[in-house]
């Protein structure tokens, strides 16, 4: 897993229309970064939820919000569709951005041993510097502490 202070990986991937979408592209903005398992999932769902209904919050403090998993641009699609969803989804099937982040970890689940994306968040700063790293978070709480974070940086 990334540490404060280090220079975030850059990354170019596909949003859900198939576009595609890199760090630098937000040079001039706090990037909001989140890595989660599977579009359509019910923690996954209940996060992508609380941070699009935070979307304008974050949007007003000029910050970006960035999902990424190893879905694929059609399943973004959906999903973004069917929840409302206002923010980027990036489809990283390779992986290349889900293990430059050191977020593919092994995982246990009722004992079974298997690899997987561990839901973590990064602020990144307008310099594309990691600035807060959370590993492990919670779905339900994960887009307030964020903008609770970002609201006491300003």
């Amino acid at each position: 897993m990334l540490e404060i202070g280090t220079k975030a990986p850059k990354f170019t991937l596909p949003d859900k229309d198939g576009n595609l979408v890199s760090l630098a592209d937000f040079a001039d903005k706090k990037v909001v970064l989140y890595f989660y398992p599977r579009d359509n999932t019910p923690g996954c769902t209940r996060q992508a939820c609380a941070f699009a209904g935070a979307y304008e919050e974050f949007k007003s403090i000029n910050a970006v919000v960035i999902g990424i998993s190893k879905d694929s641009v059609a399943s973004h699609q959906k999903f973004a569709e069917k929840h409302g969803l206002p923010f980027i989804l990036l489809s990283d099937p390779e992986r290349s951005a889900i293990e430059a982040y050191g977020v593919w970890q092994e995982k246990k689940n009722y004992g079974k041993v298997s690899m997987g994306v561990v839901r973590s968040t990064f602020v990144i700063d307008e310099n594309g510097v990691i600035e807060k790293v959370m590993p492990k978070v919670k779905p339900d709480t994960n887009a307030e502490e964020i903008l609770t974070y970002l609201r006491g940086a300003e």
